[in-house]
C-alpha cells in the first residue's frame, strides 16, 4: 500500500505566466523539423514554407510553445506541436532569436498580451 505523504513528482514554476487576467487558449502549429529541442516559451511563427520556427527579426512572431519540442536533427516531415494562442504572459521568460520588444505589438493583435515581472 502506498503512503499518502510520498512524493511522487517534482515542479519547478517557469514564471511562463503573468497572471490570468487574460483567457488562456492553445492551439496547435506544424513546427520545422531539424531545428533540435524548442523550449517551452519559446516564441514562434511562420517561414516561407508555412511552417513555424522561432520568431526572430524576420519571422514575425505568431505563438508560443507549451511545452519543449524535439523537433530532431535532420530535415523532414512536420512536427506537430502545441501552442498557446492568447494570454496574459512574462516576457522575460519568453525564448526568441533576438529582443522581445520587436514582437510585442503583433502578438498584442493576436491576444498575447506581454508583461514584464521585476
Amino acid at each position: 500500500m502506498k503512503q499518502l505523504r510520498e512524493q511522487v513528482g517534482t515542479f519547478t514554476p517557469d514564471n511562463l505566466f503573468y497572471d490570468t487576467s487574460f483567457p488562456v487558449q492553445t492551439g496547435a502549429v506544424k513546427l520545422a523539423a531539424g531545428q533540435g529541442t524548442l523550449l517551452r516559451g519559446t516564441v514562434v511563427g511562420k517561414n516561407d514554407a508555412g511552417e513555424f520556427i522561432p520568431a526572430s527579426e524576420t519571422v514575425a512572431a505568431d505563438e508560443i510553445l507549451t511545452d519543449d519540442v524535439d523537433t530532431g536533427a535532420e530535415v523532414g516531415a512536420a512536427i506537430v506541436a502545441e501552442t498557446y494562442i492568447s494570454g496574459s504572459f512574462n516576457s522575460n521568460a519568453l525564448i526568441v532569436d533576438g529582443d522581445i520588444a520587436g514582437h510585442v505589438a503583433i502578438l498584442r493583435t493576436k491576444g498575447i498580451y506581454l508583461k514584464a515581472t521585476l
